[in-house]
């Protein structure tokens, strides 16, 4: 009976440590280096503390970017408050306007738009007078071009002429500017000299002198879609100025 036990007391002691020792194999033991379990609101990159930080190093944490990481863009610079000096006085409606055109095209130079429109409206108002269709086609709106071009078919068909010579355009100067929709229009107020006359089909002349310098003011606005592949402003509204 003595034997009979002492059997079964070995054979289960060698079983539970034989349990023992597979667990052990499979769970593992602690040393007291283990890593926690993962916090996902923690950081995920390791410091090395061994190491002096980087003069500047901070503890903020940048989320990665979609594809390759790039540096973050420069802040914007603030333009001069005289960056139109010239053309219009900061803090005006039109200097305003302006601003509103260099937000979506940073390079517009307004400079380079007066002398533009001062030759647009040389090269429209000699157009008129000559009845030059293709030329008026190519710088006005159609709304406009087709007012421009009944008035031609109109002297055309009573057989009359217009002369016109350009004397010099005193002043150009910007008036209004408007951006709705990314459509700008600028409006500019031209003083210029002109000569100007009109002949019946017998040469008579039956409006204005040839010999005569006039004064004409002419208030005309101009459009365009800014950010478009078109440069190309043209002409949409004209009035007769004071």
């Amino acid at each position: 009976m003595q034997d009979s036990f002492d059997v079964t007391t070995i054979v289960f002691l060698a079983l539970a440590i034989f349990v023992i020792w597979r667990l052990r194999s499979v769970l593992g033991q602690k040393t007291g280096h283990e890593r926690p379990p993962m916090d996902p609101f923690t950081r995920r990159d390791t410091v090395d503390n061994s190491r002096p930080a980087a003069p500047g190093a901070d503890n903020v944490v940048r989320l990665p970017t979609s594809g390759n990481d790039r540096p973050a863009p420069a802040a914007p610079v603030t333009p001069p408050a005289d960056r139109w000096a010239g053309v219009a006085e900061a803090g005006t409606p039109v200097a305003r306007g302006l601003d509103e055109i260099a937000k979506i095209e940073p390079e517009f130079d307004a400079r380079g738009f007066v002398e533009g429109a001062k030759s647009a409206y040389e090269m429209i108002v000699m157009a008129f007078a000559q009845g030059d269709r293709e030329t008026l086609r190519n710088l006005l709106s159609k709304d406009v071009f087709e007012g421009f071009e009944r008035a031609i078919a109109d002297r055309e068909s009573r057989g009359e002429k217009a002369e016109t010579t350009f004397v010099s355009i005193d002043k150009a100067e910007l008036a209004a500017v408007d951006v709705r929709n990314r459509v700008a229009q600028v409006t500019v107020r031209f003083v210029s000299k002109l000569i100007t006359a009109t002949r019946d089909a017998s040469g008579k002349v039956i409006d204005g002198n040839p010999e005569t310098v006039v004064d004409v003011t002419d208030v005309w606005t101009f459009a365009r879609t800014l950010g478009t592949r078109d440069p190309n402003w043209h002409l949409v509204a004209t009035e007769a100025g004071q």
